[in-house]
């Protein structure tokens, strides 16, 4: 603890706190969805395909705010396990649709109950008006970041 607090002390212990609760959320997640034989991400990938059905590669990437290279890299292990099979677009011969297989769908169910789980893991012992609060919490913390991150975006360009 008191190298957190070290850390904390040199100007941003919010920020700080973030960096160390997303990595532990991640390293958890990691450790879930492994025993479901996904890694984190991949599950993200596959919410997005069963919620919207078959996708461009590109648009993917996109939806996900990812790289060309990862998503790549990403879908071929998936289509590798057998979670999706990529296809040529019937109306843009350039572009690669990715679809959930058959077999995905049995995952569904696994990926929804780890995220229930690590929901669970993440707010244990808070009420339903501290969940309802911390949520709130963080949707403005991501807000303001966003923002931050658009109007750097906006000041780079007019540069």
């Amino acid at each position: 603890m008191a190298g957190r607090r070290g850390l904390d002390a040199l100007g941003g212990p919010v920020s700080h706190a973030i960096f160390r609760l997303a990595r532990i959320h991640r390293m958890l997640a990691g450790q879930l969805l492994r025993r479901i034989g996904l890694h984190p991400g991949q599950e993200l990938v596959m919410m997005h395909l069963w919620e919207l059905g078959p996708q461009r590669q590109t648009d993917l990437v996109r939806l996900l705010d990812s790289d060309a290279a990862t998503m790549t890299r990403t879908v071929q292990r998936l289509e590798q396990a057998g979670f999706v099979r990529r296809r040529p677009s019937p109306t843009d011969k350039r572009a690669t649709l990715v679809e959930p297989t058959a077999a995905s769908h049995a995952l569904r169910h696994e990926v929804e109950q780890v995220w229930t789980h690590l929901e669970d893991l993440s707010t244990a012992g808070f009420s339903t008006e501290e969940r309802t609060a911390a949520l709130h919490t963080l949707e403005r913390l991501e807000h303001n970041l966003a923002q931050a991150a658009a109007d750097s975006a906006h000041a780079d360009t007019e540069r």
